[in-house]
């Protein structure tokens, strides 16, 4: 029965671990095309703080939901699961492979587990208090309302993140359940894909340095001037697409809220704590191989070797 189902690949991890080459050389290999689970890159114009991936490095292999929405258009788990169904069944059309690649792990078991964040969408008028509350009285208080009420959820939420902070209380509010436990009950929902769930990653030390060297480059790059044109385009801080690390701190230095010193310690440590929470979420998820670059002797042909090996076994690739 397991093998009616479609194919699937995923591969995520940390943040600056080497998901990008890894991706490439996997897709190359068995005829697979990309599908960004990235809650950045699917952005036009916001390139180098999302470490966004090039053309050329794409070498010739098709990316899907990479530069599709303009900054001041929201995405959300919803949007992402109805674009991303779309590009895996173009994919499917043309007999290849979708390759899941990005850090964002709450996407992908949105869409592995085509779990339904559909409910009691049609009521706003909480959700509006929320975000007024959020406005009038900062983020954290509306964090602190989460954590009397589901602490699990606080977690895997960042605390700037008002828009799932906003909506875990909204469904806690109007079900009476946590949403963390509802995530958790669609989790046991049987996947409709034939899927391979990969993580890889690094020894810490390794990963946090590759952090700070890339929070290094992107500033050589020009980051101050990529926020400065957004912001010049009308972006605002309330935006969806300027939360993002590197976004909402380069823009604090603009506003001469803080130093531009103070802003690059901020989002080495804030991208830091990210990459730390991205393991506790990936160590929550069943059916995930753990791929560790120490294990391999940072070898890129033994990994990809081991994947394709595990892709054979399991009866997703010949």
């Amino acid at each position: 029965m397991e093998t009616t189902k479609r194919p699937l690949v995923i591969l995520t991890g940390p943040t600056a671990v080497g998901k990008t080459a890894l991706s490439i050389a996997l897709a190359k290999a068995i005829g697979g095309e990309i599908i960004s689970a990235d809650s950045m890159q699917v952005y036009r114009r916001m390139d180098i703080g999302s470490a966004k991936i090039t053309p050329e490095e794409m070498e010739g292999v098709p990316h899907h939901l990479i530069d599709v929405l303009e900054p001041a258009e929201e995405f959300n788990v919803v949007v992402f699961q109805k674009l991303a169904k779309q590009a895996a069944e173009e994919i499917y059309s043309r007999g290849h492979i979708p390759i899941l690649v990005g850090g964002t792990g709450f996407y992908i078991q949105a869409f592995v587990y085509d779990i339904d964040f559909t409910e009691n969408d049609e009521d706003t008028a909480l959700r509006q208090a929320l975000e007024e509350q959020a406005r009038r009285e900062g983020a954290e208080v509306l964090y602190e309302r989460l954590r009397m009420v589901d602490p699990e959820s606080c977690e895997s939420i960042h605390a700037h993140n008002i828009k799932r902070v906003i909506r875990a209380i909204e469904f806690y509010e109007k079900t009476g359940k946590k949403i963390s436990d509802h995530n958790r009950e669609q989790r046991q929902n049987a996947s409709p894909y034939h899927f391979a769930y990969f993580v890889l990653t690094d020894g810490r030390d390794r990963i946090y340095q590759r952090i700070n060297e890339r929070v290094d480059q992107m500033m050589a790059q020009g980051l101050e001037a990529e926020v400065c044109a957004l912001r010049d385009l009308g972006c605002r801080r309330d935006m969806v697409s300027m939360q993002g690390l590197g976004y909402k701190e380069i823009l604090s230095v603009l506003e001469g809220e803080i130093s531009l010193e103070e802003a690059v310690y901020q989002i080495k440590r804030d991208t830091r704590h990210f990459a730390k929470r991205q393991l506790t979420w990936f160590r929550r998820e069943k059916e995930v191989i753990w791929v560790d670059k120490t294990v391999f002797d940072y070898n890129s042909q033994k990994i990809l070797g081991f994947m394709q090996d595990f892709l054979r076994e399991k009866g997703i690739i010949l």
